[in-house]
C-alpha cells in the first residue's frame, strides 16, 4: 500500500486508498478498531467524513501500532514524561520518503539548498521527529555550511551574511522565540533565504501571536513572507505555508474540520472547528487523528491553524473515550 500512497495523483485515488487504510486499521490496529467500533455501531462508513478519527490523546496512554509490526523508532512530544505522546514508528523509511517528497513538491530538491537549524528547545530533548527530519535534510543538502545552531546567534548571523553574499539558496528552520531573538539582535536583508517558522513558544518569555511574529520577522529581514511548517509527533507528513498562514499538504494528507460542539460531525469550508487529519503515511500507527488544534479549510484545499482547544473545549470529545 505504501507505493500507492506516495503515488496518489487524483482525489479518486485518495478516496480509494483512504478506505483501504480504514479496512487495514480495523483488521490490524486493536486500539483504533475498538474505538471506531464504538462510534460506528456496526455501520460501515460510506464517505470519508464518516470515518472515525482517533483523539490524539490516545498516543499518550496507549501503544498505537498495528499488529505484527516491530518498533523501529519512537518519537516523543515535548512535556513531562508522564504527559508525552509516543509515536511508535514501524518503518522509518516511510517518514523519510514522506518528508523528502513533500519538501521537493513545495521547495525543489533538498540538494539545491543550504539548510540551517535554529531549534534549541527541540535539540535539547530526546525523540523529536522535527529534529530527525531537519538533521536528515541538513545531511542531504550536501552544502558545507549546512548545520544546526543552539544559541549561537552571532555565528548564525555570520553564516547567513556569507550565504547571502554568495546568493546561495538557503532555508532556516527555526522555533518562534529563537527566530524572534535573531531578529531583535541581528536584523539584516535576506534575499536568498527562506525563514521556516516551525511554531513553538516554549522557552520564550515573550507572549506574541503568530501574525505579530511574522510581521516582526518580515520587518527585521526585509522579507515579503515568512514560511511555516505544520507537523506533529503523531504524524509522518508535513504541511507547509509559503505565505499568509495558508498551509498546503501533499496528496496523501488531508485536513477536515470537525464541529466544536459535535466532534463526530465534519463542517464545511471557512468554518472554524477542530482539525482532523488523514495522514496515510501513518498506515502502521493510525492515519485518522483528531487533533487539539483549531482551524478552518478553504475551497482550494489549503487550511489555516487558528489556535488550540482548552480543556473545556475538548470535553465533548473526551466523553467518548471514558
Amino acid at each position: 500500500m505504501i507505493n500507492e500512497i506516495f503515488n496518489i495523483k487524483t482525489e479518486k485515488q485518495f478516496k480509494e486508498i483512504v478506505f483501504k487504510a480504514f479496512d487495514y486499521q480495523m483488521d490490524n490496529n486493536p486500539i483504533y478498531a475498538a474505538y471506531a467500533a464504538l462510534i460506528l455501531k456496526g455501520n460501515a462508513p460510506k464517505v470519508i467524513s464518516e470515518i472515525p478519527f482517533l483523539p490524539i490523546s490516545f498516543f499518550k496512554s496507549n501503544q498505537i501500532i498495528c499488529k505484527g509490526k516491530a518498533v523501529e523508532k519512537v518519537f516523543l512530544s515535548s512535556g513531562t514524561s508522564g504527559e508525552q505522546s509516543k509515536h511508535l514508528v514501524a518503518d522509518i523509511s516511510i517518514y523519510k520518503e514522506s518528508y523528502l517528497k513533500s519538501f521537493a513538491q513545495f521547495y525543489d530538491n533538498i540538494d539545491q539548498y543550504c539548510v540551517l537549524s535554529l531549534l534549541p528547545n527541540y535539540r535539547e530533548r530526546e525523540g523529536s521527529s522535527l529534529i530527525y527530519m531537519v538533521d536528515d535534510l541538513i545531511a542531504k543538502s550536501t552544502h558545507s555550511k549546512s548545520g544546526f545552531y543552539l544559541n549561537d546567534y552571532h555565528k548564525l548571523a555570520g553564516t547567513l551574511k556569507y550565504l547571502e553574499k554568495e546568493q546561495q539558496k538557503t532555508i532556516l528552520f527555526g522555533v518562534s522565540y529563537a527566530l524572534l531573538n535573531l531578529a531583535d539582535n541581528f536584523p539584516m536583508n535576506l534575499k536568498s533565504t527562506i525563514i521556516m517558522e516551525t511554531g513553538g513558544t516554549k522557552g520564550s518569555s515573550k507572549g506574541i501571536i503568530k501574525d505579530e511574529l511574522h510581521d516582526k520577522l518580515k520587518s527585521a529581514f526585509s522579507l515579503n513572507n515568512i514560511h511555516s511548517e505544520y507537523g506533529m509527533t503523531e504524524l509522518l507528513s508535513q504541511s507547509y505555508s509559503l505565505a499568509n498562514g495558508n498551509f498546503k499538504s501533499p496528496a496523501w494528507k488531508k485536513i477536515l474540520i470537525r464541529d466544536i460542539n459535535d466532534p463526530l460531525s465534519v463542517v464545511g469550508h471557512n468554518k472554524t472547528g477542530g482539525i482532523n487529519i488523514i495522514d496515510l503515511a501513518n498506515i502502521n500507527s493510525c492515519p485518522f487523528i483528531a487533533t487539539q488544534d483549531l482551524g478552518k479549510t478553504q475551497h482550494d484545499g489549503t487550511f489555516e491553524v487558528l489556535g488550540r482547544f482548552d480543556n473545556a473545549d475538548v470535553r465533548g470529545c473526551n466523553l467518548l473515550i471514558q
